[in-house]
């Protein structure tokens, strides 16, 4: 294989700013070697390119059936997949291409995880209500190809919930409490949906919005959307009937999410280091939050705004601010394409005040402008979206994407961003203590330690301004998405501070800042585990990924 023209590939949308400044990737160019479990067998990469993209496709194409001989057939077709994978000559590669087959073998465990574990069509009415709601926010009236697909998506809402009602044969109390709650009541948080003075009541409550839409805007669908809202109410009564029965176990137990970590998650943590540490940064950020409360204890306290006109200056104020930040002192390059980035929490006025995002993001938009915005999760995905390369343009990890994010709130502050805005390195602080309470609890809720409430509970005594709707809106999310999720946040943190120690430590004077996180936007989104051994070469942490453990099967 011609390795110079893989490298100029694999670096793929920020290639001509790494070749431009002469920067090398340390170890990426290398040649690989021989870890014991690796595959040893045929195929060569571009066979591997090409199975890559026939499982993505084949993980990616819309399904309507859950039942017993439908998920049969998924765990046939993964084991083939899987038998093909095996059959990589893995011990040819150069480390880069070893790196891309433990990010893609981890996809396909996950996949088979899903199958065998997690099974949410058959343990989470959840699964089903999502798919419910979201065919209510489409815009009246509708016409032409969205007429056609609501149409299509309404009449199929009956035949959905007959699936629901077959395939829930094994579900957990949390999940039939969670799907019972939001088919009746607004979750107050509204999270991307669309926005309503008074928020509808549940799922239940969207469809009567979209029924009363109809009746000024489009009439002719009222019979297919009572229809379908009849369906609904159909499932909750269902499950509110059935709810006595519904008895099992939300997460996936302490064997299988230990497998999950290091199988899917590529990290070097057991559930109970992360518990640890988890708690240690709990610690330290309660710590660092009141001794900036001391110092600043005789300044004024940043004010809510007045007005959405207000806040939006400010926001634009914050976005100046932090793009001059980030060219001034060589933080990382900021490719052309990179433009308007917008925000991620809009102007809402509550009844009952702004809640926990809300409290910190209106005073001052940095801490999340930096997470979720520039250069965090918006920028950090169109630069994913520009790059080229056949593997890594597809592969997304949640600690890598959400590690990325959160290392931003507290290194851009030391780096000296907010060196004159001391009430707003209390807003860092209070976003990093939301984080590290996630990491006990996302393990608490997947090895059955706690419940959704009792993790909202623990969350509410020790997060400052975070509120019920915010907190049982979080738990859900941790417990219904894959496992791990919660935890990614801090966990991927810990794990950049770690890469960024060790380059220090490995370049001293030569180290540059902007190079670090270019090389980084360079290597992808990969698991962090990868990330640093490619960076560095430092292999301690992948040489035991390759031997494969059995997967659990109990909880």
């Amino acid at each position: 294989m011609n390795c110079n023209r893989h490298i100029a590939s694999r670096l793929g949308v920020l290639a001509w700013l790494l070749l431009a400044s002469g920067v090398l990737l340390h170890a990426a160019e290398a040649p690989g070697k021989y870890y014991d479990g690796m595959p040893r067998g045929t195929g060569n990469y571009s066979d591997f390119v090409a199975l890559w993209d026939e499982f993505r496709e084949w993980r990616n194409e819309p399904r309507s059936e859950f039942g017993k001989d439908a998920i049969t057939r998924r765990e046939d077709q993964l084991s083939d997949f899987r038998s093909r994978l095996e059959d990589m000559a893995v011990d040819q590669w150069i480390l880069s291409q070893q790196a891309e087959f433990l990010a893609v073998r981890a996809k396909f465990d996950q996949q088979d995880f899903t199958l065998r574990i997690s099974r949410p069509w058959a343990r989470d009415p959840g699964f089903y209500v999502d798919r419910l709601l979201r065919v209510t926010f489409t815009d009246l009236p509708a016409s032409g190809e969205a007429l056609a697909e609501l149409e299509r998506r309404l009449d199929g809402i009956p035949q959905l919930v007959a699936e629901a009602k077959r395939n829930l044969t094994d579900v957990a109390a949390d999940y039939a409490d969670l799907a019972i709650f939001n088919l009746s009541n607004a979750d107050g948080v509204g999270h991307g949906y669309p926005w309503r003075e008074v928020p509808p009541p549940g799922v239940i409550g969207w469809y009567g919005d979209l029924l009363e839409r109809a009746d000024e805007e489009q009439p002719e669908l009222k019979g297919k959307i009572t229809a379908a809202k009849a369906a609904v109410e159909d499932l909750r009564d269902w499950l509110t009937a059935n709810r006595a029965s519904m008895s099992g176990k939300a997460g996936v137990g302490e064997a299988a999410f230990n497998w999950y970590l290091r199988h899917v998650k590529l990290m070097p943590f057991t559930t109970e280091q992360i518990v640890t540490l988890g708690e240690r940064e709990l610690d330290r950020l309660w710590a660092q939050y009141a001794l900036e409360r001391h110092r600043n204890r005789n300044l004024p306290e940043i004010e809510l705004p007045a007005s959405a006109e207000d806040y939006q200056q400010r926001i634009d104020d914050t976005d100046r601010a932090i793009r001059s930040f980030l060219v001034d002192e060589e933080i990382i390059t900021i490719p052309d394409y990179v433009g308007k980035l917008d925000t991620n929490v809009p102007w809402i006025v509550r009844d009952g005040g702004p809640n926990f995002w809300e409290q910190v993001q209106y005073r001052n938009p940095s801490p999340d402008h930096l997470h979720a915005v520039i250069p965090g999760h918006r920028f950090d995905a169109l630069v994913e979206r520009n790059n080229t390369h056949p593997v890594r343009r597809y592969l997304t990890d949640g600690a890598r994407v959400e590690g990325w994010a959160v290392y931003l709130e507290e290194a851009m502050m030391y780096a000296g961003l907010l060196e004159a805005k001391p009430r707003v390195r209390e807003l860092i602080y209070l976003f990093g203590i939301f984080r590290a309470a996630r990491m006990p609890a996302d393990v608490w809720l997947q090895t059955n330690t706690m419940t959704a409430q009792q993790v909202a509970d623990y969350w509410i005594e020790r997060v400052p301004w975070l509120d019920r709707d915010v907190a049982r809106v979080d738990a859900e999310i941790y417990l219904r998405r894959p496992p791990g999720y919660g935890l990614g946040y801090m966990t991927g943190m810990l794990q950049m501070q770690q890469l960024l120690a060790e380059q220090k430590r490995r370049l001293g004077d030569d180290f540059s800042l902007k190079t670090f996180h270019d090389n980084l936007m360079a290597f992808g989104r990969l698991p962090l585990s990868l990330v640093r051994w490619e960076m560095t070469g430092n292999d301690d942490e992948v040489a035991a990924l390759w031997k494969r453990a059995p997967m659990p099967v109990s909880r």
